[in-house]
């Protein structure tokens, strides 16, 4: 696990970590601890119809392994929770359990990334005609080396970062009017080599 040189980008390789988050309900309230800043278990357990017990003990495996923490306790009795990093990249140690738990963690975020995508198409005409006009998919196949690739990589985490420093998901004080949470999914698959090679 490390931070790189970005403080508020993670790189998970360890396969206990990734195992850890790779769970279901505890990726759900991962995702809603990001999305809300902050987050008391009792909160996460309304929002998601489960029992508080329930998510306290999800939040503390998140914490064991560094995906939340504890935030300062604010006006509330429960201390909240919030994230401890903006980005993660999930990367296995090349063992076959660390391999498994980033596919299953890559198809998730992939998966939910196509589950937004319809939400916000169905939601579409009742909101600002600007939003749609830079939201949506765009794609496009390049050809790259391995090189070329891990540029791009860097070059999205570079543009990134800029935005995850403005506003940490942890501090809803960063935010301001017109500013709502964002999906963006850089989803990168070199394709299979056509049979002629082209």
């Amino acid at each position: 696990m490390s931070l790189e040189s970005n403080p508020a980008r993670r790189v998970v390789t360890d396969p206990l970590a990734l195992r850890a988050l790779a769970h279901p309900l505890r990726l759900k309230i991962w995702g809603l601890v990001g999305r809300e800043g902050r987050l008391t278990a009792a909160d996460a357990a309304r929002q998601l119809g489960i029992s508080q017990a329930l998510a306290s003990h999800h939040l503390r495996q998140l914490a064991k392994y560094g995906y939340v923490e504890r935030g300062s306790a604010g006006d509330n009795r429960e201390r909240p929770w919030q994230v401890t990093a903006t980005s993660h990249r999930f990367a296995g140690d090349n063992s076959a359990e660390g391999w498994e738990a980033v596919e299953f963690l890559d198809r998730y975020l992939a998966e939910q990334a196509v589950t937004q995508l319809a939400d916000w198409q169905e939601r579409r005409a009742d909101e600002d005609p600007a939003w749609s006009e830079h939201s949506g998919v765009s794609q496009s196949l390049l050809y790259l080396t391995v090189a070329e690739l891990a540029e791009l990589g860097q070059a999205w985490r570079d543009l990134t970062y800029e935005y995850a420093r403005r506003r940490p998901l942890g501090d809803a004080s960063s935010r301001g009017p017109g500013v709502v949470p964002v999906n963006l999914t850089l989803v990168k698959a070199p394709l299979r080599p056509t049979p002629s090679g082209g």
